[in-house]
């Protein structure tokens, strides 16, 4: 298997759109997912790469780095990360996240975090762990006016 990371192209949202629907659970358009990577391309801290195998998209990275003010420092965030569920447990996600830390290191970061959700807690929790990372608080949401 020859895995390759690169950053994501218009021509990618359709794939990262199916990617992203695995990841959440409900549709994310192929249209959709144009305008995320145009926004992202014009973002300073933000950044979306994706890792293909033979042209076929396998994976999808978001990466932006998050300012530490109370400590004049910074962190490199996994702001997405999710491999095609047809492959994983095949190294995919290790390669990426040794790409997102390599970027952080490159980007003058202390660490890199991410948030992950209740919905594959057992498998995406320990696979984060044994890459070294603790669990070290919540995240509280509050949405407003009928946002799902």
């Amino acid at each position: 298997m020859t895995l390759e990371i690169r950053p994501a192209r218009i021509e990618d949202a359709e794939a990262i759109s199916r990617l992203m629907g695995q990841l959440t659970g409900h549709e994310v358009s192929p249209q959709t997912m144009e305008e995320r990577i145009k926004l992202v391309s014009t973002s300073v801290v933000d950044s979306l790469y994706v890792c293909h195998e033979d042209q076929n998209v396998i994976g999808v990275l978001g990466f932006r780095i998050r300012e530490n003010l109370e400590e004049s420092s910074r962190y490199g965030e996994i702001s997405v990360i999710v491999v095609d569920e047809n492959v994983r447990r095949r190294g995919v996600g290790r390669l990426l996240m040794e790409f997102a830390e390599r970027l952080a290191v490159g980007k003058g970061c202390i660490g890199t975090w991410l948030v992950s959700g209740f919905g594959r807690k057992e498998e995406a929790h320990r696979f984060y762990q044994d890459l070294g990372y603790q669990i070290t608080g919540y995240r509280f949401v509050k949405r407003f006016g009928g946002q799902d």
